[in-house]
């Protein structure tokens, strides 16, 4: 992905779990996020039903519930977690259920889950804590599985992104082009360390996914703005980046294809040492 996590090309910069005024800025728009944000591959969901002991999934940092009714719709009972009310309201009335609370603050209240998921959202949890709540709330062979998006669009596609933030937002992070893929795997190799450390899992394993998806102009100026260094943009602001990046997909044809790899970290739940 073109913008990155807080703290993903600049170890200066706080933790990103820290960053919540990014973390909770996605539900200012959320019907944007849910109408623009790209669904998961069918592979990915496919593998991780059929590794799951049973058919309840908790959901952490469900958003609008994207992944959510995919799950569903593979057959998973799913609950999900949302800090943000706003994007807990638009799941709803999607069909999810739902509980408004960051993962470390959510009250499990003796449930437990075969599965627990997070799409584009492990990296907002508390690293020294997630993986050992998560632990806590699988049931024995339960499957934790944290995934995410990583897409590079044509060159000139994304340097007119990084100008136009250049120029009104200096301090976000943004990766060059063919940079992405590389940092989001040394995310996701740092998710498996703390999994791996937290104990109670099996030895953690990487997964990645690769397909396309062909984009208009107006399509891809309707995802942009639900990405974490546009989101907080003024109006003004973003309409500016906004303006250039159309004006490079124009000057390409008015559309594109970009390549999307998926990486998945995950582990199972031990039997032993289930609390």
């Amino acid at each position: 992905m073109t913008t990155l996590p807080p703290g993903g090309s600049q170890p200066s910069r706080p933790e990103p779990h820290r960053a919540r005024h990014i973390a909770e800025s996605f539900g200012g728009d959320a019907e944007r996020y849910d109408r623009a944000r790209p669904t998961y591959p069918d592979a990915l969901v496919a593998r991780i039903v059929a590794s799951m002991p049973g058919p309840e999934v908790l959901d952490v940092g469900c958003g609008t519930g994207i992944e959510a009714r995919q799950f569903q719709a593979a057959g998973a009972t799913v609950l999900g977690i949302e800090p943000d009310e706003r994007m807990a309201d638009l799941a709803r009335a999607r069909g999810l259920e739902v509980e408004v609370a960051t993962f470390e603050t959510w009250e499990p209240g003796g449930r437990s889950f075969d599965a627990l998921i997070a799409g584009q959202s492990w990296h907002w949890v508390d690293p020294a804590t997630g993986p050992a709540k998560a632990a806590e709330v699988l049931r024995p062979a339960g499957r934790l599985a944290v995934f995410g998006h990583v897409f590079d669009p044509p060159p000139e596609v994304a340097e007119a992104l990084a100008a136009g933030l250049r120029r009104v937002a200096p301090d976000a992070p943004v990766a060059g082009p063919g940079q992405a893929l590389e940092l989001y795997q040394a995310m996701f190799a740092n998710f498996a360390e703390r999994i791996r450390a937290a104990e109670g899992f099996t030895e953690p394993e990487q997964w990645s996914f690769d397909w396309k998806r062909r984009y208009t102009r107006d399509e891809w100026l309707d995802l942009l703005p639900t990405t974490g260094s546009l989101t907080r943009l003024p109006s003004d602001k973003l309409a500016e980046v906004l303006d250039g990046v159309g004006t490079a997909i124009d000057g390409i044809g008015g559309h594109f294809t970009t390549t999307y790899t998926t990486l998945a970290t995950t582990a199972a739940r031990t039997c032993s040492n289930q609390t």
